[in-house]
């Protein structure tokens, strides 16, 4: 009996993904959810799972674009399980073969003559019967491997020298300089220009739905960017106060995101209309702080989106940012993990960025842009200190949020992480 494996669906918006890579080789024994296969989709990565275990077979390869419910792989449940177990019988040779490597290990390995060289030094030498050639230039017939019958002597009576072997030498490392070098095989989804300068590949769905995303967010908001800079000098003397209690209890670092998670959601709650955003001739308000945090992945952004951050503590922000990170990078993240937020938080300074316009991930109206912390002067009672300073930075989309508000939600925000025990007061 075999068994289909089909495509599953993944989301309404999802109609065909590109099968990135199979998990197991071709006619191999796959157990009951053993992973065997990733598709990639414009957005997300997931894992397919085998429903019965049998030997598979593949019906679509790798790189191949495939639709919702297409079959890529029949599996034969009669099949029987290979016995892995090897014969005892098989098992001496190894074992003496191991000793016999150990033995050599503790004693000096001779050198080696290639059979080819001592070949050609025997031909060497009975040439030099027939015309006598010197002892340096037998030396170096039998070092280059130059066969003499197809040099021209220029010595005495048609003698070989040894500049004559020197040359033949030369010409030949020239010729093999000249001749190029064979191409490495090209992917088939690869193209490669004539030149050999550049290469062309399609694009992966998610690049492709990141592309269209952030022109669409350019051509439908009018998106407009407002800075500041915050001086974390408070924060980072809170962290190092507490770090080794906060790790021993929670199990993960009291990093700097949960402190701009917690001052966003108390910046949203003092200007509720960033925290909004346009469907059609209306404007919808969102009740609740459901924040997105980017995560940089090697097949592109993603926006897992932290549920409630009103209600969240420091440790369950930090636990969900990692495990969000981990699931996106191992390619495990699903569609629910990234619907649904409000606003997003976007960290360039992790990659060294100082400073950045952020594109808004429509259809929400703000994103904010964290970048390097950087000790800087600045002015602070009448007089300059170095202070651990980062610049932040706003997108907003201008049909919904004005100016003097933007303002005021960085200002909120700066105040928040420079005092902040204004975020347990509420102030």
């Amino acid at each position: 009996m075999s068994t289909e494996v089909k495509i599953p669906a993944l989301g309404e918006s999802i109609s065909s993904g590109v099968l990135s890579s199979w998990k197991v080789a071709e006619g191999s024994y796959v157990e009951i959810d053993q992973p065997i296969y990733e598709l990639e989709t414009d957005k997300i990565t997931q894992e397919g799972l085998a429903e019965v275990a049998g030997i598979i077979s593949f019906t679509a390869q790798e790189g191949e674009e495939v639709e919702i419910g297409a079959t890529i792989a029949n599996i034969d449940e009669s099949a029987e399980k290979p016995d892995s177990s090897t014969p005892a019988a098989k098992e001496e040779p190894v074992a003496e073969s191991a000793e016999a490597e150990s033995t050599q290990e503790l004693e000096p390995a001779p050198i080696a003559v290639p059979v080819q060289v001592e070949k050609d030094t025997k031909n060497a030498e009975t040439l030099s019967s027939e015309l006598p050639f010197s002892p340096a230039v037998r030396k170096i017939l039998a070092e280059t491997q130059i066969d003499p019958a197809t040099l021209s002597g220029t010595g005495k009576h048609g003698r070989i020298t040894k500049a004559d072997v020197l040359n033949a030498q030369k010409s030949t490392a020239v010729t093999s300089k000249e001749v190029p070098p064979a191409p490495s095989p090209t992917p088939s989804h690869v193209s490669t220009d004539s030149d050999t300068r550049s290469s062309r590949r399609p694009l992966s769905p998610i690049r492709r739905k990141i592309a269209s995303r952030l022109v669409e967010a350019q051509q439908t908001a009018a998106i407009l960017s407002t800075f500041n800079e915050v001086d974390l000098t408070e924060i980072m003397a809170l962290r190092k106060r507490h770090q080794e209690s906060f790790v021993k209890q929670n199990g993960v670092k009291l990093g700097f995101m949960s402190f701009f998670v917690k001052g966003v959601v108390h910046a949203l709650r003092a200007v509720p209309q960033i925290n909004s955003r346009m469907e059609g001739n209306e404007l919808v308000e969102n009740h609740y702080f459901d924040i997105g945090v980017a995560v940089g992945t090697e097949k592109g952004l993603v926006v897992p989106v932290l549920r409630d951050c009103d209600a969240l503590s420091f440790a369950e922000i930090e636990q969900s940012i990692v495990e969000y990170a981990k699931k996106a990078r191992s390619g495990g993240i699903t569609l629910q993990d990234m619907q649904g937020g409000c606003f997003t938080i976007t960290n360039g300074g992790i990659y060294g960025s100082l400073l950045s316009t952020p594109i808004i991930n429509p259809p929400q109206s703000g994103i904010l842009g964290m970048h390097s912390i950087q000790e800087r002067p600045v002015a602070l009672n009448c007089e300059v200190v170095i202070r651990p300073m980062m610049y932040t930075a706003l997108s907003y989309d201008h049909r919904v949020v004005d100016g003097q508000q933007a303002v005021t939600f960085l200002v909120k925000l700066k105040e928040a992480m420079e005092d902040p025990a204004r975020l347990a007061l509420g102030i």
